[in-house]
Order: C-alpha cells, then structure tokens, then sequence
C-alpha cells in the first residue's frame, strides 16, 4: 500500500512537471512569435517611413500635377504602395506622402520652397529702366548684384554723399526684365481669396477668445470667416487654419499664431507680435514696431486693380516699422504702374527682413535685408524730395542669410523642403 502512494504522487509530480514544461515551450513559442512578428512591424514601420520621405524628394525632382495625387509604383512589391498629393499652402508648396505597408501606413508633409545657390547668391537684381542705380549714405550691398546698363554711382541726399569704400561689395552682371516667380505661385496669390467658395460647411470654425484651436495638416483645413473687420486676441491658431476677412484682419500681441494664413484686402499687424503666418491682401499690409515673424512667414500684396481710385492708390503697399523683423518672403505683384513715383514696399530705419523682397514696382529701402532684393525701381523720399533708383542708408547682404535657406520658387529654381508640417 505505501508503494503505491509513493507511484501515484510520482505520476503526479511527472504529469505537472510536464505541463508546466508545455507551458513554458509554449510561452516561448509565442514570445519567439511575438518578437518575430513585432520586429517584421517594426520593419515595415521604419520602411514606410523611409519611403514617405521618398515621396516627399520624389516630388522635388519630377513634375507633378497641382492638386493631384500620383502613385510611385514599386518593382514587384505589390503590398507597399506610396502616394503624394501636391497642392499649395499660402504662398508655398504642400507635399502629403502616404506610404504604406500591408496594413501600416504612414504620412509625411512638407511645405516646399526653391533652394538657394551654393556660390554666386543674388543680392540684387534691379530691372533695367535705363536708369542708374544710386547709392547714398550707409548704403552697402554685398552679394552679386545685377544692375541695369548705366551701372551704379554714388549720390547725394540732403547734404550725404556716399561713404562707403566700393559701390557694390562683390561682383555686378547686367540685368533686364525683372524675372517672374513661379507661376502657379502666382496664380495662387491671385486666386487665393476665391477659395472660400469651395470650402464645406463643416470647415468653419468660430473663435471665442481665451481659446486655443489647433488642426493637423492631415486634416482637412478649418476655415474662420467674416464679412466684417476680424481682431485677432487673446486666441491661439496652430496648423492648418485660414482666417479670411472681406474687409480687413488685426493681429494683436495677445494672440499665437503658427502656420496660419490671414486673407483681407487690409492687415494690420500691431506693436510687439510675436508669430509665424503668412499674410496676404490686396490693399495694404502694416507691421508695427518690434514685432516678429519667424521664419517662413510672408507678407504678401496682390494689388486689385478693380478696387483702385485715385484717393486709395497711395495706399496699396507694404510697410515694415522700425525694430520689426519678418523672416521669409515680403512680396507686391501689381500690374505696370505709369509716373508712379510712391513705395509699395517700405522698410524703415530700424526694420529687417531676412529672406526676399520681391517687388514689381518701387521699394523705399531704409533698413536692412539679409537675404535678396527683385524691384522694378528704387525710391527714396526725404525732405520734401522724390530720388528715383536710390538707396539711402539701406544694406542688402546675402552673406547673411543662410545657405540652407529655402524660399520663394521662380520658373527655373531647383525645389527643397522648406518645412517639415505636423
């Protein structure tokens, strides 16, 4: 009797040390199962990301449609699959890239700019109007300048001669037309404020203050919209956000902006803001003192000849106050003006701007540019007199600006990824 106790237990103990064994075999093969499985997602996870940046370059070097997506195919992958969708953002290209994997899919967006020159950086270009260029006082310009025919000489203003040691510090070419930015570029600022008419309902957002509304890139845009002036205060806007007035736009010092677009014929950007967005109007555009746009943010002006009148005309420009800085592309597009002797981009004393100052008319340079200067024509306007094609007391230096600078695109330019969006 007791050795057949001592076999029962036996049998016991063996069949729980044998399904305690299955148990571990058993937990191992999934746990091995596990790692193999998490580490071929994880593979896809870091490949998918791969090729959405793929996208992302590949629509730096080939030509795709606005507002069409294009798939990259892949040699006999048929479970990846990458898409990219090109469409504009203000004044820049928006790249979306979607990779997938089987069932992982991931999404990258870029806002897309033209790259700057490695060497020989322009400066300044000045249409040729056959007309000197004339620099007076402090006035000093560093970069390869292309100027019109009759060259540059120095000037005097009130009693100032020029007091540099050259004229232009680095080489000179001679110029001609002014040259155009992209065209879809341009046809996007002109187009711009119509896109309200094809903007669903449930894209309106309202503000109230004391708020903070953030949209993803991702997602499709979130509109605020008024037929009246719009304050902008002590509210906060991140990401794909468009605030659209039909009469005018004021930004205050209590507001955060990031990534926005403001569209009304008049913005007006008060003392001490702090903020990244692009504006755009079609009368004018202020920006008080010391305040700052970080880079990219851009100004732009697309005059509306419809809305011109004599009392008005004056009106229709860019003005940058003293100790303001705006990092980015400062741009007026208008149609050939006759005897216009007024700035339509203005940059006082004490005010910056670094990047690109693209004008099609007359710009009153008084501050500083870090980064390239296109005009028509220089003006300067000081103690009751006009001076055509001068500079007075301004600087334009493009050792300044960045080499990994990435901005306004022209016909030509080579194309780079300006920002990376969220």
């Amino acid at each position: 009797m007791f050795w057949s106790k001592i076999k029962a237990g036996a049998l016991q103990v063996t069949l729980f040390v044998a399904i305690v064994i299955a148990l571990l075999l058993t937990a191992f093969i999934v746990l091995v199962h596990t790692h193999k499985t998490f580490s071929i997602q994880t593979d896809f996870i870091i490949e998918a990301s791969k090729n959405s940046n793929k996208g992302i370059y590949y629509s730096l070097n080939h030509q795709i449609r606005l507002n069409d997506t294009v798939i990259i195919p892949f040699k006999d992958e048929d479970y990846k699959n990458l898409r990219t969708y090109r469409a504009y953002w203000g004044i820049f290209e928006k790249v979306t890239s979607i990779a997938s994997i089987k069932n992982k899919t991931l999404r990258r967006v870029a806002l897309i700019g033209a790259k700057q020159e490695q060497i020989n950086r322009t400066v300044l270009y000045i249409q040729d109007n056959n007309k000197p260029l004339v620099v007076v006082g402090e006035t000093k310009i560093e970069g390869v300048a292309y100027l019109p025919e009759r060259g540059v000489k120095p000037g005097n203003i009130s009693g100032q001669s020029y007091y540099g040691d050259q004229l232009i510090y680095g080489q000179t070419k001679k110029s001609s037309i002014l040259p155009k930015p992209y065209h879809e570029t341009l046809n996007q600022i002109e187009n711009i404020s119509q896109q309200i008419n094809t903007t669903d309902n449930d894209q309106f957002i309202t503000l109230e203050q004391g708020k903070a509304y953030q949209n993803s890139f991702l997602q499709p845009k979130q509109v605020v919209y008024s037929n009246h002036d719009i304050l902008l205060s002590y509210v906060e806007l991140l990401g794909h956000i468009v605030i659209q007035s039909k009469t005018k736009v004021t930004v205050d010092k209590t507001s955060v902006l990031k990534d926005v677009i403001i569209i009304a014929p008049k913005i007006e950007i008060l003392d001490d803001v702090k903020g990244n967005f692009q504006a755009i109007a079609t009368k004018n555009i202020s920006v008080g003192k010391r305040v700052e746009l970080s880079y990219p943010s851009a100004l732009i002006l697309n005059e509306d000849e419809t809305l011109l009148s004599d009392e008005n005309k004056n009106d229709n420009k860019i003005v940058i106050n003293d100790y303001s800085t705006v990092k980015g592309v400062v741009l007026f597009n208008s149609q050939p003006k006759v005897n216009n002797f007024n700035p339509q981009i203005k940059l006082t004393e004490q005010a910056k701007a670094i990047g690109e100052v693209y004008c099609t008319e007359n710009i009153e340079l008084k501050g500083t540019v870090y980064g390239s200067v296109f005009t028509n024509n220089f003006i300067t306007r000081e103690a009751g007199s006009i001076y055509q094609n001068h500079i007075y007391n301004g600087t334009i230096s493009i050792k300044q600006l960045p080499i990994e600078y990435v901005g306004l695109s022209f016909e030509d330019s080579k194309k780079g990824v300006l920002k990376w969006l969220y």
